[in-house]
């Protein structure tokens, strides 16, 4: 099969980067007044979920050192729902993996699944606390504001889902999810947060807020009683800097898919599908026909959430799910559908050759591509020759080098990866 050859492309977003990602840290939280309650001594849980943030270590380990500035006892535990296979051992490694640690933290990492109830809301829902969390003297949250793969709203992930759904461990979001079916997730994040913050325990949140290039853009100190109003304004800022697929494509290659990209595998407001099973359910982004899948991360612990989102898959993301891990999450978020074993090969240029014909082009040649690292990394992509024209349209596209022959080793596999070479070339 003949495949055109791909243009390496640089997509330029808005450069929103913080350059002294620490000394924001502590200028917010010097600003924040949320050590005046405590006194000396006071032990404070920070709860840090399991998303890969960029600069988190850094990020965290400012927020250890201002309770320590305090006179406070800080310790960290993992806010999260079902990832790590919902285990004590497996979230900390999580948290390990992004270099949070006692030794680079200088503080204990907390691991348990022990809740405690708070009580129910007016729909019933019983929520939940981490219980080490709840027997410190305040809890203190650091999380990243974006936008939800499962749903559109005004509050979507953020400082009020951990709230709810990561402070309740395991045992709170297979509830809270069971609720939301009929509810709907925004309102049990809010109905359930706001219990939370009945609870008195929560001194305030540290949003954290990226640009389409995955660098820390915004960095906000929240009190508790301004948590639910303040992130409504830092979601609709950060989703006016999102990054998008630029094109319609009809066949989309990633790298990669994996909890630590996204909480769904694959951002699915970028690659436009459903956890739900829907293909390009969102109206406003870049149509994708097919969606192929080569890899699974290793910062993902086996989780292959999402990969049932995809048309074609290699064997290898197979081999390397861990379907405990991929069973539990899926289970506990009530999306079955996302986990769905799609088409699989044993070679990229299988997958390839047998998803193109199901595109609805006779001619091969006019097939289009578009081949990315991951839905977190749009920065930089390869799009087939045959969009040249639609990409020199766009302002916000560069062609960065020469076109490229898709390579192919012995075994049928692609050679390298969607990175943008060292020294970029002209077109």
């Amino acid at each position: 099969m003949q495949i055109p050859r791909l243009l390496p492309v640089r997509q330029h977003f808005p450069d929103h980067a913080i350059r002294d990602v620490a000394g924001e840290v502590r200028r917010e939280l010097a600003a924040s007044g949320f050590g005046a309650g405590l006194r000396p001594g006071s032990r404070v849980a920070l709860g840090v979920g399991s998303r890969g943030i960029a600069n988190i270590a850094t990020i965290v380990r400012a927020v250890v050192d201002y309770w320590k500035s305090q006179d406070c006892v800080p310790f960290i535990f993992p806010a999260m729902g079902s990832h790590g296979a919902a285990t004590a051992e497996g979230q900390a490694s999580v948290l390990a993996h992004y270099g949070i640690d006692q030794a680079a933290m200088g503080c204990p990492i907390v691991s348990a699944l022990d809740v405690v109830s708070l009580g129910k809301t007016a729909d019933g829902i019983e929520a939940f606390m981490d219980r080490n969390a709840f027997e410190s003297d305040g809890v203190m949250l650091v999380g990243r504001v974006k936008w939800h793969t499962d749903f559109s709203g005004r509050i979507e992930s953020g400082l009020f889902k951990m709230l709810a759904i990561g402070l309740g461990k395991f045992a709170g979001a297979q509830r809270y999810h069971t609720y939301a079916y009929k509810l709907g997730l925004e309102h049990v994040i809010r109905s359930v947060g706001r219990q939370a913050l009945k609870s008195g325990k929560v001194v305030g949140g540290l949003a954290i807020l990226e640009d389409a290039n995955h660098n820390t853009a915004r960095l906000t100190a929240v009190a508790a009683g301004d948590m639910e109003r303040t992130e409504e304004e830092l979601l609709e800022l950060v989703k006016s800097w999102m990054g998008r697929i630029p094109l319609p494509l009809d066949i989309l290659i990633l790298d990669e898919i994996g909890k630590n990209i996204s909480g769904a595998g694959m951002d699915t407001k970028v690659v436009n599908r459903s956890v739900y099973g829907e293909s390009n359910p969102w109206g406003e982004l870049a149509r994708i026909e097919r969606i192929f899948i080569r890899d699974l991360g290793s910062h993902s612990y086996g989780n292959a959430i999402g990969l049932g989102m995809a048309d074609v898959i290699h064997d290898r993301l197979l081999e390397k799910t861990d379907w405990n891990a991929t069973r539990i999450n899926s289970l506990t978020a009530s999306t079955p559908t996302a986990i769905r074993t799609p088409i699989h090969f044993s070679s990229d240029r299988e997958c390839l050759e047998r998803i193109a014909p199901t595109v609805g082009k006779v001619d091969l040649s006019e097939v289009t591509y578009g081949w990315i690292r991951n839905s977190l990394e749009l920065g930089f992509l390869k799009l087939s020759e045959n969009l040249r024209g639609e990409i020199e349209k766009n302002p916000a596209l560069e062609i960065v080098g020469p076109p490229e022959t898709m390579e192919f080793d012995e075994a049928g596999n692609l050679s390298g990866l969607a990175r943008e070479p060292a020294k970029a070339g002209v077109s």
